[in-house]
C-alpha cells in the first residue's frame, strides 16, 4: 500500500470515502438525508480547489492501483478561508441561515475526515493513514495534528489515544459535541 497526494482524478473516490466519514455532518448541511445529493455536494467539492475538501487537502491511499482511503487535512489557521465557498454554496442552495461553529484554529493542521473503503475496512487502513500524517506533519514538520472525536465512537478514540492524541478540549459541530484531540 502507498499513501500519495490526491489529484483531481481521484475526486468520485474521495468524495466517497470521506463521505463514509462524514454523511450525519453532511446532511446537517444540506438538511435533507439523501445519501446522492450528499455524494454529489461532496463531489462538486473535492473536484473544486481552494476549499476544506478540496483533493489540494487530501490523501489516498493506494493499493494494487486502487484507491482504498482518503484523508483531508489542512491547516486549521485557513479555516474561515477554506471554509467560505462551503457556507456560501450551503446558504444559495440548502440553508440560508448556515453558520457552522469553528471546528479547528490556527496551531494546528487539521485532520476533517478519513475514510476507508468498506471492503478495506477493518485491516489497519485508517490506521496507516493516520502513521502517515503523523510522519509527514509532527516528525518531520513538527507540526501539530488535530482532529475531532465523537463521544459514541470509543473505538476512534482508542485508536487515536494509541497512536499518541491527547484530548485537549471540547469542539461543537452542527450541534454535536466532540473531543478534540491533537498530537505534536
Amino acid at each position: 500500500m502507498i499513501i500519495r497526494k490526491a489529484t483531481i482524478d481521484d475526486s468520485e473516490l474521495i468524495a466517497k470515502y470521506l463521505l463514509l466519514a462524514m454523511e450525519e455532518i453532511i446532511y446537517k448541511f444540506i438538511d435533507e438525508r439523501d445519501p446522492k445529493t450528499a455524494y454529489y455536494f461532496l463531489l462538486h467539492f473535492v473536484e473544486s480547489e481552494n476549499n476544506q475538501y478540496s483533493y489540494q487537502n487530501c490523501f489516498v491511499a493506494e493499493e494494487n492501483e486502487e484507491i482504498i482511503g482518503a484523508v483531508s487535512v489542512y491547516d486549521g489557521g485557513k479555516l474561515q478561508e477554506l471554509r467560505k465557498p462551503i457556507v456560501d454554496y450551503v446558504r444559495l442552495n440548502f440553508n440560508p441561515d448556515f453558520s457552522p461553529e469553528n471546528e479547528t484554529q490556527s496551531g494546528e493542521f487539521y485532520i476533517d475526515s478519513l475514510g476507508v473503503s468498506p471492503n478495506h475496512q477493518g485491516k489497519g487502513i485508517g490506521s496507516k493513514m493516520l502513521q502517515f500524517l503523523i510522519e509527514e506533519f509532527v516528525t518531520k514538520n513538527k507540526q501539530t495534528l488535530g482532529l475531532l472525536v465523537e463521544e459514541e465512537n470509543p473505538g476512534a478514540k482508542k485508536l487515536y489515544l494509541k497512536l499518541g492524541f491527547k484530548v485537549v478540549g471540547e469542539k461543537t459541530l452542527v450541534g454535536k459535541k466532540l473531543e478534540h484531540l491533537q498530537i505534536s
